[in-house]
């Protein structure tokens, strides 16, 4: 059904069942018109912004992997010079731009505390690159360079957890959300919005072609990463001085989880096991 209040406009070339699309149109009407976006080289400035047309009907400013957050705080120093205290300015990134490439320019716009809202939508790979693996990838996926093979059985690393470390650089306010909980995410968005100083939200998104599942179950998928305890959505508020779990899992077992996207297949029952048990251990913590 066309919306034409829709900030993120229908028409766009990304995947059917695509979890940024979602993300980013959630995101956006959470906040309203009177925002500037920032957004990094990735699928969503693929699919939103081929020559000449755009899907954004906010104002709009392309950037590259590394330097977003840097772009943005200059964006916003320059409303503040004109004494523009109302517009709000927006990154969107993906977890590659988030994790790796720009994370330098990150930390230094969280070290500043710049009046930055930074959204990154994680689908767990470089998925618009050709599915490489990210440090947002989770321990044991498959993808083009954490392949599966006799000796290394998918990624041997574990998923980085950046809100802990966006948190760590005591800003005001950060927080993880998922497409699967509409409510949270858009609360947490319009929370963060009314917030001065640097904002960081994490949104896990399926990816229907780097998880590779069938695309009408992508925000199943993302409920059963919460369900299970694999994702854990919570805010850190206060610089770092409140922390508040969202929902609690109903610890479903991770196989159920696993087993949808043909990039676990290749786990074995041991494998599985000892997913679960870290993720026992992880929620045990408290």
């Amino acid at each position: 059904m066309y919306n034409e209040d829709w900030l993120l406009a229908q028409g766009h070339t990304a995947c059917a069942g695509c979890g940024s699309a979602i993300a980013i149109k959630l995101a956006l009407d959470a906040l309203g018109k009177d925002i500037m976006v920032v957004n990094a080289t990735g699928c969503s400035e693929i699919y939103t912004t081929p020559y000449p047309r755009s899907a954004f009907r906010v104002p709009y400013i392309h950037s590259l992997f590394e330097n977003v957050p840097a772009v943005a705080s200059g964006i916003a120093k320059a409303l503040e010079v004109q004494g523009n205290d109302h517009t709000k300015v927006v990154c969107i990134a993906g977890d590659g731009s988030t994790y790796d490439i720009g994370f330098g320019s990150l930390s230094g716009m969280f070290e500043r505390n710049d009046n930055v809202l930074y959204i990154c939508y994680d689908n767990e790979a470089y998925m618009n690159t050709g599915v490489q693996r990210s440090s947002a990838t989770p321990l044991l996926a498959n993808t083009t360079t954490s392949q599966v093979g006799k000796k290394i059985h998918g990624k041997e690393q574990i998923k980085k957890p950046i809100v802990d470390i966006a948190a760590a650089h005591r800003i005001p306010y950060a927080a993880s959300t998922s497409i699967g909980y509409h409510a949270d995410l858009q609360r947490k968005v319009k929370k963060a919005a009314q917030i001065k100083g640097a904002r960081f939200i994490n949104i896990h998104q399926p990816c229907t072609l780097g998880w590779r599942y069938e695309s009408q179950l992508t925000v199943q998928i993302a409920r059963m990463a919460v369900e299970c305890g694999l994702w854990k959505m919570y805010e850190v508020e206060d610089f770092g001085k409140k922390v508040t779990v969202n929902m609690q899992p109903k610890f479903t077992p991770v196989a159920e989880y696993l087993k949808l996207q043909r990039r676990f297949r290749h786990l074995t029952d041991t494998e599985i096991q000892e997913i679960q048990k870290r993720v026992n251990e992880e929620w045990s913590k408290g």
